[in-house]
């Protein structure tokens, strides 16, 4: 198998593309039956409680799922599923990405893939990220809001017509197909939801923790700089998208360049759309969802069906994805 590509029915090969999920993929059992399957996937999640301190390994596998859904247990417990993943297809398959981009905290993901974060240091880094995020705002304070169908331009400037009194509400993910997330105090999420409703539009509430990306997650990006000033970062062995522009990080050692957008994407809009858009002028058209469930591959369908994009969390996923290479 050739670096960086992979083969196609034809018998000829095809750049691919790794991504990996973010929040909202997690539920108890993710990662078992790997873990049961290859030691490789095993040692993954060993060391991810041997960094922790804990068994994070036991909660992925076991639950409960109230305990999964804390955001500061969510985050590592992604990335750890997803790693695991991503070193059983390498080692197991030989395959290498063209590319690689991860959904919000996905984006950590991608950086371990790329050999650009550590994996220790970067299981260590979430769990903060993840309990600064939860910290940053007062439980009801925030909230967030899935809008279908509206105008991005109008939804901007609903966002800013709502944005009063010291309140805030912004765009956080730009998710594609006409969805697009937004963020901020609950009393200015809800005056966009009428407004968007008003103008035809679906909007619904989202049940989260936190309102994510944006502005009232400053306490947080703040705590996440200071953690990442520690941490040493290493030059992509591949183009990793960054979620805050959907532009590659250089492929240089450029450490500051790293912490800027990781630091920036807590508090600023995941262009997801924007970055798969990326990949697909690299001239990739094909994909691996590496991480449990298939949040991404859904997301995919939706920004543009000419994307082939298979999710991989399983040994028998893996069975499927043997086939066809």
């Amino acid at each position: 198998m050739n670096e960086h590509v992979s083969s196609d029915s034809a018998g000829g090969t095809r750049p691919l593309a790794f991504m990996f999920p973010g929040q909202g993929s997690q539920e108890p059992g993710m990662g078992k039956a790997l873990a049961e399957a290859f030691p490789a996937a095993r040692r993954v999640f060993a060391e991810a409680d041997e960094a922790l301190g804990e068994s994070l390994s036991q909660l992925c596998f076991e639950g409960p799922a109230e305990a999964l859904a804390r955001t500061a247990n969510t985050q590592p417990a992604i990335l750890t599923c997803s790693i695991a993943v991503w070193t059983v297809v390498t080692s197991e398959l030989g395959l290498q990405p063209a590319a690689l981009l991860g959904h919000s905290l996905g984006e950590f993901s991608a950086l371990v893939a790329a050999g650009a974060l550590s994996f220790v240091d970067a299981v260590k880094l979430v769990r903060l990220r993840g309990l600064a995020m939860q910290e940053a705002v007062p439980a009801g304070v925030g909230a967030m809001a899935a809008v279908m169908g509206a105008d991005p331009a109008a939804l901007e400037q609903w966002c800013e017509e709502a944005s009063v009194g010291g309140e805030v509400v912004s765009p956080a993910n730009e998710n594609g197909g006409g969805q697009i997330v937004i963020a901020g105090h609950a009393a200015a999420v809800d005056r966009v939801v009428a407004r968007a409703k008003e103008g035809r539009a679906k909007a619904m509430k989202l049940n989260v923790s936190a309102p994510f990306h944006c502005a009232l997650m400053q306490p947080a990006a703040e705590r996440v700089a200071a953690a990442l000033a520690d941490i040493a970062i290493a030059a992509p062995r591949a183009p990793v998208i960054a979620n805050v522009d959907a532009e590659p990080y250089p492929l240089t050692e450029d450490p500051q360049a790293v912490r800027d957008r990781l630091v920036r994407q807590i508090t600023g809009r995941v262009r997801w759309e924007a970055s798969v858009r990326t990949v697909m002028r690299m001239d990739i058209s094909r994909g691996l969802e590496l991480g449990h469930g298939k949040v991404l591959s859904n997301l995919i369908k939706r920004i543009d069906k000419g994307f082939s994009l298979v999710a991989v969390g399983s040994p028998a996923d893996l069975d499927v994805l043997k086939l066809g290479t």
